[in-house]
């Protein structure tokens, strides 16, 4: 990395350590700085569509042939769908050998309406979320499935066009540089809104006391779920060293991006950045633009793990007995549910209840992992981002040869 680059991932780094310590000791007094961090997040978030527009459409229109689309893009799909599964046996191997729910208490709180309403969530919601019959309501509510789908559309439409379509060609490239110079713009600012957010959410669950005793009352299952995070993040950077020409380099050149996702919480917030990363660690710019945006949306290696953990938790904590028929339902459910998590709000919890009910778990039970699920989303994005980069990675030599 580059001097500069080392002063903001420095910077980063401190700024989430100076969040944890003053949002954990100085408590709802840090609320008060809650607006800088807000303010970083609605930056990275203004920049998204625009970038995803030009990165997505530019992207496809260099690969020239459209028929190299479908090649690319099944390939893709495969490495998300066989990640994304290894991630969910991970977290099924670990919580049926450290069972965290057998010790747990069941003096659950109600789980919050707007997720119990979202029950009947399922296969066809899914599907429907692909398109929306207004592509700038889905803008402005930063719906990214439909967006994608029509710039991929889009672009594969271009490619067959007559000699006029360079000009347009040229208009989304450069589109797509001045967005990368603006997200490097707003990184300058990085580590005031990581500190921001992270102490400002420390802060909204009252401090130090209050995140310990919610430690406490469910600190095996936080520990089950972080091995697991743990265990999947190395085999990730073992894929990379296996199936990609970049080493741990690689992993130097993102800990910006993944520092910010664990600040921001956001797959997609932290999207930008995380493109800006893979193009400076080498990846072609054909496979960050490609793979990266449709990584951020459906990829969710972290919500995937996590799911399987918590219902099992769920089970455990009910002396409900998952057996191999029940288990093998949530490996299916919760890999296919945490691919369609992007096109719903409130992705996690709401894409667990159809995990729950393909195993005929109580959706209440998610009461009992609601008071430290905001923090170990933090982890779980972190590993989502991770999982999206080592994609292009792994994904950039099968594009380059296609």
């Amino acid at each position: 990395m580059s001097i500069g680059e080392n002063k903001l991932v420095i910077g980063i780094i401190l700024g989430a350590l100076l969040g944890i310590f003053c949002g954990w000791s100085f408590g709802e007094s840090m609320l008060s700085l809650s607006w800088l961090g807000d303010l970083f997040l609605d930056a990275l978030k203004m920049m998204i569509v625009p970038l995803i527009v030009g990165a997505i459409i530019s992207g496809v229109t260099s690969l020239g042939d459209v028929r190299r689309l479908g090649k690319v893009g099944g390939y893709t799909l495969l490495y998300y769908a066989m990640t994304t599964a290894c991630a969910v046996l991970i977290g099924l191997i670990l919580v049926n050998i450290i069972q965290p729910g057998v010790s747990a208490n069941l003096e659950t709180e109600i789980t919050t309406e707007p997720i119990l309403e979202r029950e009947n969530v399922g296969l066809s919601e899914l599907i429907k979320s692909l398109i929306s019959p207004n592509i700038i309501h889905a803008a402005s509510n930063t719906q990214l499935l439909p967006i994608i789908v029509f710039c991929l559309l889009f672009g594969a439409a271009l490619t067959t066009i007559g000699k006029n379509k360079k000009s347009i060609i040229n208009f989304f490239d450069e589109l797509n540089e001045v967005m990368m110079k603006l997200v490097m713009w707003i990184m300058l600012f990085a580590p005031i809104g990581v500190f921001s957010l992270v102490a400002s959410q420390f802060a909204r669950v009252g401090g130090g006391e209050n995140i310990k005793a919610e430690l406490i009352a469910v600190g095996s299952y936080f520990f089950t779920v972080i091995l697991g995070l743990l265990c999947h993040f190395l085999l990730l950077f073992l894929i990379l060293i296996i199936f990609s020409t970049h080493g741990k380099q690689y992993l130097l050149k993102l800990l910006r991006a993944i520092l910010t996702a664990f600040g921001t919480a956001s797959s997609s917030a932290t999207l930008p950045l995380t493109m800006s990363c893979a193009i400076e660690a080498g990846i072609d710019k054909k496979s960050v633009k490609f793979v990266l945006p449709i990584g951020a949306t459906i990829n969710m290696d972290g919500t995937a793990l996590y799911e399987a953990i918590a219902v099992m938790f769920i089970a455990q904590a009910y002396g409900i007995n998952m057996g191999a028929t029940e288990q093998v339902i949530i490996f299916i459910t919760a890999t296919l549910a945490a691919i369609g998590a992007a096109g719903i709000p409130q992705a996690g919890l709401v894409t667990m209840l159809i995990v729950l009910n393909a195993v005929n778990l109580p959706a209440e039970g998610i009461g009992m992992i609601l008071a430290i699920d905001w923090l170990l989303d933090r982890f779980r994005t972190a590993v989502n981002v991770w999982g999206d980069s080592v994609g292009a990675a792994v994904i950039e030599p099968h594009l380059l040869k296609s």
